[in-house]
């Protein structure tokens, strides 16, 4: 596994990350067993580098990844590197954003229960909230950092308006922004800002919530506790043109000798900002073929290809915690 500091971090990290969405409810149900045998899988082909946060199931998608990795955090606790994120809260209602100093403190000591941690090495705000002065969640992360709780301090979905504010309290060292081959907005403004302050990019979704698999066609269905059942971006005129988009990909990665989320996690991790994909599986047979992917150099001219074949589809934008 092909290995990359994490800017201005410093940390050591493999170039996919495992990541552990999919394990806190929101995407239906699933065997544990299973999961954890994806996570252990993983583990053994050399990644070091596993995302998580409190809101995926609310301490559920945490617990599920420290005690997949239990022995390996008892033994070679150096090695690994655990990312969380917090700054939402469950309400009567769904999710509510809050990265105010009361809710991070709170949230870093559930997520350090649930993981099973002395200490977070990456902790991220989950998303911007617009009700609490920047600085106010900066600084409550700043004191965090004193305390030992965690080593290093990131930011998910921020804007670079966002970032420099955050900045001028405590620096920014790493992003996690969306960003897949039907999702690329960040690619101008924001990856440009993170190259120049040396922020470390770990971007998700590289298979744009499963679009990017070849599995789904006209008929897939989503069961109802799965957070794709209800979106937009699975249904409809834009959906079926993208499913045309996916199957010509196919065919290209095809011929290369590749499947289409090896091409999809590639493609990402070419832009020379990202340093980090973060895929996450319920399945252990499934972790081999994505971690290949760091392997695949994609050439000028496969890049444009890919281009050409992109400009037939629609964008596809994920769920904000206001709609989960």
């Amino acid at each position: 596994m092909h290995t990359t500091t994490l800017g201005k971090s410093g940390l050591k990290v493999s170039r996919i990350a495992f990541g552990t969405w999919q394990l806190g409810g929101e995407w239906g149900a699933f065997a544990e067993e299973g999961a954890k045998a994806a996570i252990r899988r993983a583990r053994e082909q050399g990644v070091n580098f596993f995302d998580t946060a409190q809101a995926y199931g609310f301490g559920a998608s945490e617990r599920l990844l420290g005690d997949a990795l239990q022995t390996d955090l008892g033994r070679n606790r150096d090695e690994l590197v655990i990312a969380t994120k917090g700054g939402l809260r469950k309400t009567d209602t769904g999710i509510a954003r809050d990265a105010g100093t009361d809710s991070l403190r709170r949230g870093v000591d559930a997520s350090l229960a649930a993981l099973g941690l002395d200490y977070i090495d990456l902790y991220q705000v989950h998303w911007p909230d617009p009700n609490v002065p920047v600085a106010e969640t900066a600084g409550a992360l700043r004191e965090l950092v004193g305390a030992g709780k965690i080593g290093h301090v990131g930011v998910s979905n921020y804007t670079t308006e966002q970032m420099s504010e955050f900045a001028e309290t405590l620096p920014v060292e790493t992003l996690q922004p969306p960003y897949h081959l039907f999702r690329r907005d960040i690619e101008e403004a924001i990856l440009s800002y993170t190259r120049r302050h040396n922020i470390g990019v770990l971007v998700y979704g590289p298979l744009a919530h499963g679009l990017l698999t070849g599995t789904f066609d006209e008929n897939t269905a989503f069961p109802s506790d799965d957070w794709r059942s209800k979106s937009s971006v699975f249904r409809g005129e834009a959906y079926r043109r993208n499913l045309a988009v996916v199957r010509e990909l196919q065919q290209f990665a095809a011929a290369r000798g590749m499947t289409i989320s090896q091409l999809a996690i590639a493609w990402t991790l070419a832009h020379p900002a990202v340093h980090v994909a973060i895929v996450g599986t319920r399945r252990a047979e499934h972790v081999d073929e994505s971690l290949a992917a760091a392997d695949i150099s994609l050439s000028e001219e496969d890049r444009a290809e890919i281009d050409k074949i992109m400009a037939a589809a629609a964008p596809v934008a994920g769920p904000s915690p206001e709609g989960m």
